[in-house]
């Protein structure tokens, strides 16, 4: 049972990863892009490519598939996101960042196949490890790692206070000189690079596998939604809820029922509060 449980919490960390990137995203532009889950399956398959197969450094490795994470990122606000602001009031961006995830799943899909493929070890231990293996704990510790320095970012830098600015009324930000434009690029490239970060660490668990992106895409917003849009806290708490949850309902029903109990977790939450566990209602003066 400890084992299912930690192995949970390795799955829900991914999860919560998946919900920040959701966050940094939405901290500039009010959009809950539906690539988040594919730019965290590029960091594994990237991660899977350069280092097994071309046999580079691991910290080569990473630091490409970071770079190709925060491209993937900015692209996204430029293709799917700029102008669907830009020109309507409407949450057509669901069907823009839609689009534009299927781009790079189905471009993963043909140039990286369709066979999930083994992430090479990361440090030198053996596989008798149990539930301590790397594959368990890495995912964990950079999950943390990463919403600890999401926090110190937004509270401590000025580049930080002016996401949080433009979360609040980009229009009032944009009448202060704000480069608003100039920010959210920088918001969504740093989102790809948080998300590949993620994938990569989490790549043993999940394998090198183009259809992890729609999964992570998915659970990643209903843990985003069960902590509450907008708290990092909430993402860290609605990842590990969630992931402990499917990873019991997997063991004692079977997988078969673990997307319909996620399911049932997000309605079960948002019936008892809409504005999840760590959501709050903001009022605003008229």
């Amino acid at each position: 049972m400890l084992t299912v449980i930690i192995t949970g919490l390795a799955i829900g960390s991914l999860y919560a990863a998946a919900a920040l990137v959701y966050n940094l995203m939405y901290s500039s532009s009010k959009v809950l892009s539906v690539t988040t889950g594919h730019i965290c399956m590029l960091g594994g398959v990237c991660g899977a490519y350069f280092i097994g197969v071309l046999k580079w450094p691991i910290i080569a490795g990473l630091l490409l598939s970071v770079a190709i994470g925060m491209i993937v990122g900015l692209l996204t606000e430029i293709v799917a996101v700029r102008r669907i602001v830009a020109r309507s009031s409407d949450h057509l961006w669901i069907l823009s960042t839609l689009a534009f995830g299927s781009i790079i799943q189905q471009t993963t899909l043909l140039a990286w196949g369709t066979e999930p493929r083994p992430f090479p070890r990361l440090i030198p231990q053996d596989y008798s490890a149990g539930m301590w293996d790397q594959k368990f704990w890495l995912p964990i510790v950079c999950t943390l790692g990463l919403a600890a320095a999401i926090h110190l970012f937004m509270h401590r830098t000025m580049y930080g206070k002016l996401f949080s600015a433009m979360s609040q009324d980009e229009f009032a930000a944009r009448a202060r000189g704000v480069p608003t434009e100039r920010i959210r690029a920088a918001s969504y490239a740093a989102a790809g690079g948080l998300g590949s970060i993620a994938g990569f660490a989490a790549g043993q668990l999940t394998y090198a596998y183009f259809a992890v992106g729609l999964m992570l895409t998915l659970n990643g917003f209903i843990a985003l939604a069960v902590g509450g849009i907008g708290s990092n806290v909430g993402a860290l708490v609605g990842g590990a809820l969630l992931g402990v949850f499917t990873a019991l309902a997997s063991y004692y029903f079977g997988g078969e029922y673990q997307q319909t109990m996620c399911l049932g977790l997000l309605m079960l939450i948002l019936l008892i509060k809409p504005s999840g566990l760590f959501g709050t209602r903001e009022a605003r003066p008229v």
